[in-house]
């Protein structure tokens, strides 16, 4: 059973039948049930030192107990629709350095990561999911369970058939904490994915309900908003960020703003419970608008979590499939404080020379780096971070396959100003930035349709930039590069496209549908591959993103 491509039948009654994914805990299966006749999955433990086992190291130990707290968790809450069913937990050991397998139910369905993937949730579709979270998250509280990991990647959509919206289900206690039971994490070892964590948690005090209400705070941000707001290139810096910066207002939350303040809220006793958010969530879910949350206790109310308030809604967006921009669309701190982007307002009166945003916040970054490098490298220094990018959670979902890969990570510094050679180039630029005198920047006059193609992150440089042009120089005979200094409609980083006319580009597409066609031609059918966008000088146009559809293109597809 153990290597070779033979079927493995486990307790000699559940056949694997297929890879659902794989996490920091291990791997999940499609397996079919010999005796009841049904699908189930299995989850399968697995460490990182494929030499660990049960019996011969502490580690190997308390993995095993973590796999049956993780069996007893889901066992302790029953039957809720929005938690996953636990069936039986297999601790035979099958065969010699085996961990205990949890058989679980198959839930027919995508992940909230895979299908965040496909583009932005409106605020009622995040209204409808996070209630069902939340009530997941009530019968575990009042369990006395904290599940510590709430992140897209753990959220399943079982098919609603017949039209009907999917329903939320939660999954993987993995790292989940029971009342009553010894803390099984190391000294100095920290479980958890950066950017959902709250930041009590980050600081090492008690666990706390309302860590688990952070985490589905931002789950619902990054559902509306298409963006992490809090993450950041390297483990230590999104930790840091999670300390010390405050989120973002969100752009397009609409009724869902005043809860994510709330959840959002720096004091945990400041954050509503789960049974107060189920309720504020089913307002909102039926087009009423939520109860203001009033903390009881404490005294003081929170702080507004928001770096500026909110501009005023957007107007609603035409119906159909909108695949909006990807999830963690590249975006930078220390931008000038608007809707949806990194970093606190500019103190007033303040200005910044061209290149430089953001620059003075450079000291406190340190000192909040060096305070979480405390933190989690305190004692015996080990860091057992789960699941950075939030992808490739141990699903129990039906969808066959591993998670989706995490799209480009943003840039997480302010950029120290224009390179030299900044500006729209040719394939033919020297390979190594800086060989040759700068070409002269020449920006598009007016809107241009172009297709995207790529970006990459200002922070990690010219030569990436080029590497990345040399990648994609393949597909056309002119791919273009173009510093988003340059475009307002462009978030933070050199960004490839392809449009039509001559150097410099003054023409483009007709519109995004022209683009869209011409990524098709190109076979290139991704939204993260190639779409439509448009080069101005106007921040609004940022949404006007085409993406390949049935005939011509999908989405935000024309410039008003």
């Amino acid at each position: 059973m153990a290597g070779g491509s033979e079927e493995r039948v486990i307790d000699g009654r559940f056949e694997l039948r297929g890879r659902l994914g794989s996490g920091g805990m291990g791997t999940v299966w499609r397996a079919w049930d010999t005796a009841l006749h049904r699908e189930v999955a299995l989850k399968e433990a697995r460490p990182a030192d494929p030499a660990l086992t049960p019996e011969d190291s502490e580690a190997g130990a308390q993995l095993r107990e973590r796999v049956l707290r993780e069996a007893r968790a889901l066992a302790a809450l029953g039957h809720d629709p929005h938690v996953v069913t636990v069936h039986h937990i297999v601790d035979e050991r099958p065969f010699p350095g085996s961990f205990p397998w949890i058989v679980m139910e198959l839930v027919a369905g995508e992940s909230l990561q895979q299908r965040l993937e496909r583009g932005r949730l409106t605020p009622v579709e995040a209204a409808g999911i996070g209630r069902q979270v939340a009530a997941a998250l009530r019968t575990a509280h009042t369990a006395g369970v904290l599940h510590r990991d709430v992140k897209p990647a753990n959220v399943l959509l079982r098919d609603g058939g017949s039209g009907a919206p999917p329903e939320a289900v939660l999954t993987d206690f993995g790292i989940a904490a029971l009342q009553g039971t010894t803390q099984l994490t190391a000294t100095g070892e920290f479980l958890g994915s950066p950017e959902f964590i709250a930041p009590e948690r980050v600081r090492g005090t008690h666990d706390h309900p309302a860590s688990d209400l952070w985490s589905l705070g931002m789950t619902l941000y990054i559902g509306v908003e298409g963006h992490s707001p809090l993450r950041r290139d390297t483990t230590l810096a999104t930790l840091a960020a999670v300390l010390e910066d405050q989120v973002p207002p969100p752009a397009r939350a609409g009724a869902l703003t005043g809860v994510l303040a709330s959840l959002l809220a720096r004091d945990p006793e400041a954050r509503p419970g789960a049974e107060e958010l189920v309720g504020m969530l089913g307002e909102i879910e039926e087009g009423r608008t939520a109860t203001p949350y009033l903390p009881t206790q404490g005294g003081a109310l929170p702080r507004e979590p928001f770096a500026a308030p909110p501009l005023p809604t957007p107007a609603p967006e035409a119906p159909g499939p909108l695949p909006h921009e990807p999830y963690a669309q590249p975006s930078q701190p220390g931008q000038p404080s608007q809707p949806g982007q990194y970093g606190p307002p500019d103190p007033v009166g303040a200005t910044r020379a061209p290149g430089r945003a953001g620059a003075s916040g450079g000291g406190r970054r340190r000192l909040a780096l060096l305070a979480v490098a405390g933190v989690v490298l305190a004692g015996a220094g080990v860091v057992a971070v789960t699941q950075f990018t939030g992808g490739g959670g141990d699903s129990t979902g039906g969808s066959a396959g591993p998670s989706p890969e995490s799209p480009t990570v943003s840039p997480t510094e302010p950029d120290d100003g224009p390179e030299p050679d900044g500006g729209s180039a040719r394939p033919t630029d020297p390979e190594s930035p800086g060989d040759s005198p700068a070409p002269t920047t020449d920006a598009p006059q007016g809107p241009l349709w172009v297709a995207q193609l790529a970006s990459v992150p200002k922070s990690e440089g010219p030569a990436a930039r080029v590497k990345q042009r040399r990648e994609l120089s393949g597909i056309s005979d002119v791919v273009r590069w173009v510093d988003s200094d340059e475009h307002a409609s462009l978030r933070p980083g050199y960004w490839f496209f392809y449009s039509t006319g001559d150097r410099p580009p003054r023409e483009g597409f007709a519109d995004g549908h022209r683009a869209a066609d011409w990524c098709r031609e190109q076979g290139r059918v991704k939204v993260n591959d190639c779409a439509g966008r448009v080069l101005s000088d106007s921040p609004g146009d940022r949404d006007l993103i085409c993406a390949v559809g049935g005939s011509g293109g999908t989405g935000r597809c024309e410039r008003d």
